[in-house]
Parts: structure tokens; C-alpha cells; sequence
């Protein structure tokens, strides 16, 4: 019978390094595999039951491999500074109508107004950069950002189109207007419903930017070419690209 020697103090096996840990899981398997209960090992090294057992299990279905640590860290999905229920809030709001209906100093959407939301909802300060993550992952922004610096949009015009973001609650899709200028400048408006028109976010972007703008579609959905006849104002041009 292997011999059981007491391996940890206070600290646990979250102090030990990855090396020690190897050890300790070696240890307590041959331990068990020789005879000793499951209860008295994790006694003995200082560990939960839980513990020994998910190592004995993974070691007589996996051998060996299964005992050297793996990389300590959370898992891409956990990286995520918002939880699900928050960004599931964040959608939300951004799909209940313009910011200025939430309280916030914007016509439409920007990354600057989902981060001004952000740091008044969760007290959390992000970076554009991050806010793309976000929207990204949301299925918010699309390839017309791309589409845009690729295409060297000339000043006074934008690219816009429409999307399909998902919520994180899982409560299906939604619809946004995306319109990104060439320097890669975004504005929006979200909705849960599927938009009748664009009178009102034209009049929007054109308030917010202080000057009318030129706009061209991009991947526009073949089930709405009717909105591309919305003219709204008509010293506004909405074009198809040739």
C-alpha cells in the first residue's frame, strides 16, 4: 500500500504551483488505486472529496495526461468584463429607442453613447475598442465598417445597412440600422420591431452630425427594398452603389 504522507496547510492546492499540484494529484491517485479510501486521502493531503474523485475519475479514463496541470485562467467566454444579464440589459436599452429617450445627450447610438450607458448602468468605464467586442459579438456591426475603408467612402458619405443583432437574454433577433462613415465613425438605432423607414434616422444622423450626409447601402436585405424609397427630407440623397 502507498504510504500517505500530509501534503498541504491552510493555503489548499490554489497554492501550490503547477508543478506541486501535479504532484499532489499523482500522490492522491496511487494513493486510492492502492487501496485507500477516497475520504481518507483528501484528509489526509488536505483536499475535498469532490477533488480526489474528479482526479481518480479523469486518471482510469484519461491515464496520465489527465494529472499535469492545465493552464490556470478562465475560459474566453469568462474574459468578458459584462456578464450575460448585463449586456442582455445593455441590449435592452439599446433596442427600447434613441439614447436621448435613455437619458443620454445622443441622437442615435455611438460607441461613445454605449459607453457613456455602460459606466450609468454597471459603473464600468470601456474602450472603444472593447465597446467593438461588444457590438461584435452582439451581431450589431457588420462588414460595413470594413466595406467602408476598404471602398474610401469620401467625406459626406457613409455606408449604412441593416442588422440583425441577437440579445444575450436569448430573445431573439433584433433590427439596427448601421450607418459607418470611411474613417470608421458608427452610428445606430436599434429596435425589436422591423423598421417601416428611414426618414427618422436620416433626420437623426443628420442632426447629430451637423451637416447632411450622402448615404449609400451596403448588404441591404432583399426583403426591404422598400425602405431605400423612405427619400424622408429632400435635400438628402439616398443612392444605390453602382
Amino acid at each position: 500500500m502507498v504510504e500517505v504522507q500530509r501534503g498541504l496547510g491552510a493555503g489548499g492546492a490554489r497554492s501550490l504551483s503547477p508543478e506541486a499540484l501535479e504532484q499532489l494529484r499523482r500522490r492522491a491517485v496511487a494513493a486510492v488505486e492502492s487501496g485507500v479510501s477516497q475520504t481518507r486521502v483528501a484528509s489526509t493531503f488536505g483536499v475535498s472529496r469532490k477533488a480526489v474523485g474528479t482526479w481518480v475519475r479523469a486518471y482510469r479514463s484519461g491515464g496520465e495526461p489527465t494529472l499535469r496541470p492545465r493552464p490556470r485562467g478562465r475560459r474566453a467566454g469568462e474574459r468578458l468584463v459584462l456578464s450575460a444579464a448585463q449586456q442582455g440589459r445593455l441590449v435592452e436599452i439599446l433596442a427600447a429607442g434613441p439614447p436621448d429617450e435613455a437619458g443620454l445627450p445622443w441622437l442615435l447610438w455611438t460607441r461613445k453613447a454605449v459607453a457613456d450607458l455602460i459606466a450609468r448602468e454597471f459603473g464600468v468605464v470601456l474602450a472603444g475598442t472593447t465597446i467593438d467586442k461588444y457590438l461584435l459579438r452582439w451581431e450589431l456591426i457588420g462588414r460595413a465598417g470594413a466595406a467602408s475603408r476598404r471602398a474610401g467612402c469620401p467625406p459626406g458619405t457613409v455606408l449604412v445597412t441593416w442588422t440583425h443583432p441577437r440579445s444575450p437574454a436569448g430573445t431573439g433577433r433584433l433590427h439596427a440600422l448601421v450607418a459607418v462613415s470611411g474613417r470608421g465613425t458608427l452610428h445606430f438605432l436599434a429596435r425589436a420591431e422591423p423598421f417601416t423607414g428611414i426618414a427618422e434616422f436620416r433626420h437623426r444622423l443628420r442632426m447629430q452630425l451637423g451637416r447632411d450626409v450622402r448615404m449609400v447601402p451596403h448588404d441591404w436585405p432583399a426583403a426591404h427594398p422598400a425602405l431605400l424609397d423612405d427619400r424622408g427630407e429632400p435635400d438628402q440623397e439616398f443612392v444605390l452603389p453602382a
